[in-house]
């Protein structure tokens, strides 16, 4: 597989995650709907699964794109590897554990990550010239590996999985409140 074929397939993926992400927020403020509840509770029995999966994923398609395909991540790259890479432990013990309070570290975990993301993105569409990368490293923060539909870069791939996960976490933590 080439590295557009894969760039297209991930960009692909982060529409999926971003529509999922809009329609999971949407079951969760009329979660109380006798028709959206199954919805909610079904997603908040297997949350902590679906995001360990996709924290997973993201891991490994992050070390793929920099080990196999040679993608130089930036400073601010490593920072957001840092925020998703942590929470595949989190949701590996949390799930041995059946710890459902790991969804407030997911979430604030997610929150840093997807502020840093959201940065780079906006340094990679055209903000470079007003504000500077502030990480140092042999990666430049304004380069653009990946550009699919008009505005999927890394950065938004990164900021689509965290928004996914904090919206999960949210069906998580209403699970851990209702088992009280």
């Amino acid at each position: 597989m080439t590295i557009f074929e894969l760039n297209y397939i991930v960009a692909l993926g982060t529409v999926a995650l971003q529509v999922g992400a809009i329609l999971l927020l949407g079951v969760y403020f009329f979660r109380k709907n006798p028709f959206l509840s199954p919805v909610a509770d079904f997603t908040g029995k297997w949350g902590l699964t679906v995001g360990f999966l996709l924290a997973l994923t993201s891991t490994v398609m992050s070390l793929m794109y920099s080990e196999y395909y040679g993608v130089i991540p930036c400073g601010l790259c490593w920072l957001q590897r840092a925020f998703i890479y942590s929470q595949v432990v989190v949701f590996a013990v949390a799930l041995f554990l059946k710890d459902l309070r790991a969804a407030w570290y997911s979430i604030w975990l997610s929150v840093c990550g997807g502020i840093v993301s959201l940065y780079q993105h906006f340094i990679q569409v055209g903000g470079h010239e007003l504000v500077p990368c502030p990480a140092s490293g042999a990666g430049d923060c304004a380069k653009r590996f990946i550009y699919e539909f008009d505005y999927i870069t890394f950065p938004l791939v990164a900021f689509s999985v965290f928004a996914f996960l904090i919206v999960l976490m949210l069906f998580v933590r209403e699970r851990e409140r209702s088992l009280k």
